[in-house]
């Protein structure tokens, strides 16, 4: 079976010579939700920010079967939705329909596709009827899906997220918690929220200092509660 992802011995420099990743290793098979978690600073985003062309380290860097390369990023972006931790990097429209039916757009679909994918798209987050919304005037739980859709309206395959819940009040957070559990996406996220992890994802991945120091199913790395504190994570179950 082929991996959606599949990560191979990737090391990256910050331009200073700082490095970043140390040789990460790391393979994600269809359909999995996976967790990567670790200390500020750990490598988090920057391992992120590979798997669809954004940043290009030493190594070997495979997104459903296709090298990360130049001749692929318009495959790979097609098929990896990246969602930034601050939605205002990502919304810049004036409407939300506008920067939902970016991607589409982008893509060369017609208006009629460009009006489903975007109905669909939304649907799928539960903001029917914001079409004509400003994206900056909503509430951080909404522009969080607002940007989600924008990714899902263009199919992809695999859905990365930067600290997803980051900034979200109780409500908010467990919406979107429930919206990510119902979509269908392989998911990588990265988080510091160990109980979304706990509550959400089968697979949890520890990385510190640049390097893979656990993965495994999230039951087991929850209960390695030395491992968890030694690189500034706490254990956190679901129901505590």
């Amino acid at each position: 079976m082929h991996h959606t992802i599949d990560v191979k011995d990737l090391f990256f420099d910050y331009p200073d010579g700082t490095p970043v990743l140390r040789g990460v290793d790391l393979f994600i098979k269809p359909g999995e939700k996976v967790a990567l978690v670790g200390p500020n600073g750990s490598g988090k985003s920057t391992l992120l920010l590979h798997l669809n062309g954004i940043l290009r380290g030493q190594g070997e860097v495979r997104v459903c079967s296709l090298a990360v390369e130049d001749d692929n990023l318009g495959q790979i972006r097609a098929a990896v939705g990246l969602v930034f931790q601050d939605p205002d990097d990502q919304l810049f429209s004036q409407s939300v329909f506008d920067d939902v039916a970016f991607g589409p757009l982008y893509m060369g679909f017609d208006s009629e596709r460009v009006h489903g994918r975007v109905s669909e798209a939304l649907a799928a987050v539960g903001l029917n009827g914001y079409e004509r919304r400003v994206p900056h005037h909503l509430s951080s739980g909404e522009k969080k899906r607002v940007a989600i859709a924008s990714v899902l309206a263009m199919a992809p395959e695999i859905l990365v997220l930067d600290e997803p819940t980051a900034g979200l009040d109780p409500r908010a957070r467990r919406d979107l918690i429930e919206l990510l559990r119902r979509l269908p996406q392989t998911m990588l996220i990265a988080t510091h929220d160990m109980r979304m992890v706990a509550d959400l994802l089968g697979r949890t991945i520890v990385i510190d200092g640049g390097s893979i120091v656990a993965d495994g199913p999230t039951d087991d790395i929850m209960r390695q509660e030395a491992m968890l504190v030694q690189h500034g994570l706490e254990a956190a179950y679901a129901h505590d």
